[in-house]
């Protein structure tokens, strides 16, 4: 799928024309002035500097703060399960739609999206630069020997790549294969410092592409690669009847507000070294703030 059908066919319905999510934030301030939400979300998010920009609009509304915590998707969620946090912005769905089953989560959206793409040094020693396909390219990197550098921290990164691995019969392991317990942004200063390969969300490594010497060698789907690098993200709220401290109105609020046709545009104007790092992808015909609260809903977590 070429660039322009993959973005078409991935934010499908986005209508960014409403502008009533807004609408009430005066009536809602004086409510929440001076209250925190403490928001865990992925290092990518955090890394490409997306989440200040977001942030500001939103604080400035509301007259509060959002205290973002950086983690990869699997220790956001778990911070989450533990009460610990009032939203959640993460990227890998398996582990959102796990979360929500468990009743964890409440009111998931699509929020955006990037890809994946496989990165490494320009002399390319596996030889799976232009490969259409990441398993094979996986493959050849095992096969070679060749350093893989992994983030090794169940983050949304990570689990992708443990999926891959898996789609390419390939085991990872051995001295080739390290797994640093890093966020993405030091993985690829580590991929960069020992000339490995690695696994990164295109946005990160787009921030980070004047600083390092790594190459995309296996495109995600954004530019025409295979559709296993997609990257979505989702954001969702912790749920009120199993963590009854957590701000749950004020969640509700900055899902209203990201979803909304202002943060989506900060989205998708969003851009580092002159590349666009994040496509907008909240579906959404009339994304007001009662959107998000289903009708009825009742301290118990039930609709009534």
């Amino acid at each position: 799928m070429q660039r322009r059908d993959f973005l078409a066919a991935t934010a499908g319905g986005l209508s960014l024309g409403v502008a009533g999510c807004l609408g009430g934030a005066d009536e809602q301030t004086a409510g929440v002035a001076g209250e925190t939400l403490t928001l865990t979300t992925t290092t990518s998010t955090y890394d490409t500097g997306l989440l200040s920009e977001l942030n500001a609009p939103f604080e400035d509304m509301y007259g509060v703060t959002v205290d973002s915590v950086a983690q990869g998707t699997g220790a956001a969620l778990e911070t989450a399960r533990n009460g610990d946090s009032d939203v959640v912005m993460v990227h890998a769905r398996s582990l959102e739609d796990e979360f929500m089953r468990e009743g964890y989560g409440v009111n998931r959206r699509d929020l955006m999206f990037n890809d994946f793409v496989i990165v490494g040094p320009s002399a390319d020693p596996a030889g799976i630069e232009g490969m259409g396909s990441a398993t094979e390219a996986f493959a050849a990197i095992a096969e070679a020997g060749a350093p893989f550098i992994s983030r090794g921290d169940n983050s949304g990164t990570h689990t992708k790549e443990l999926a891959i691995w898996e789609a390419a019969g390939a085991e990872p392991g051995g001295d080739w294969y390290q797994e640093t317990g890093q966020g993405m942004g030091e993985v690829l200063n580590i991929a960069n410092e020992q000339g490995g390969y690695t696994l990164s969300d295109r946005g990160t490594y787009l921030s980070q592409q004047s600083e390092i010497d790594l190459t995309i060698l296996v495109q995600g789907p954004i530019e025409g690669g295979p559709e296993l690098l997609a990257n979505p993200y989702g954001i969702l709220a912790v749920n009120p009847a199993v963590h009854e401290d957590v701000n749950y109105d004020l969640a509700m609020a900055y899902i209203g507000y990201i979803t909304s046709p202002e943060a989506q545009d900060l989205i998708a104007s969003y851009e580092a070294n002159g590349e666009q790092l994040f496509f907008p992808r909240a579906l959404s015909e009339d994304p007001n703030f009662q959107q998000y609260v289903p009708e009825g809903w009742s301290a118990s977590g039930s609709e009534s």
